[in-house]
């Protein structure tokens, strides 16, 4: 009969744990692998690990007066929209991921639109509606027999360059998105309704 020593039985039992643990993590995505999200309703809470509660959004514009200005700062994935060169509130944000980065540089709001909807990803659904293939990519993505394309929800939609825009989106706590610049609903409404055709964004590394 082998005799083990009680500590030694311990030390085995941790190492085993300790090697459950690491297989149970490694499958979880990489970071900017993350599929395109549409945007989710309030009071839900999306199905994701990754998720990180919007802890640092507020707006303190209104009644504040002077030309509206926002600057997107990709370090720290927050917007931080100005009047007059007063900062009148800030919004938590997803960027493009590695992919897909968003564009730096200076630009200007080209484009509103309050009921925007992609024409590159969303979902193929039936003729009732129902979701038959979910995340697709219409550039790679063939639709099945008796389904259509339904874009993925973009709603309060700012274009400023090229197919990139800010809008309300899914936030996992990274950047994750194609290019475009998500943001929780409520403050993309808020942006929305707060600027205007040639209003300056400038994004920043």
């Amino acid at each position: 009969m082998i005799h083990l020593d009680p500590s030694k039985i311990v030390r085995l039992a941790l190492l085993s744990a300790l090697a459950l643990l690491v297989s149970c993590q490694s499958g979880r995505p990489e970071r900017g692998q993350t599929m395109y999200l549409e945007a989710f309703s309030p009071g839900s809470v999306p199905s994701s690990s990754n998720y990180n509660a919007d802890q640092v959004s507020y707006w303190d514009g209104d009644g504040m007066r002077g030309s509206p200005s926002i600057t997107i700062d990709l370090s720290d994935q927050k917007a931080y929209f100005y009047k007059g060169g007063a900062l009148a509130g800030v919004s938590a944000l997803s960027t493009g991921d590695e992919r897909h980065a968003t564009k730096t540089g200076n630009f200007k709001i080209i484009q509103k639109d309050q009921w925007h909807k992609s024409n590159l990803y969303g979902d193929f659904v039936d003729s009732a509606g129902n979701v038959v293939v979910a995340n697709i990519d219409v550039t790679k993505d063939k639709a099945p027999a008796g389904t259509r394309f339904e874009g993925s929800k973009m709603h309060h939609f700012m274009r400023f360059v090229g197919g990139i825009g800010m809008h309300e989106g899914f936030l996992p706590g990274y950047p994750a998105s194609h290019g475009c610049v998500r943001m929780p609903g409520h403050m993309a409404a808020t942006f929305y309704n707060n600027v205007a055709m040639g209003t300056p964004v400038t994004v920043r590394p």
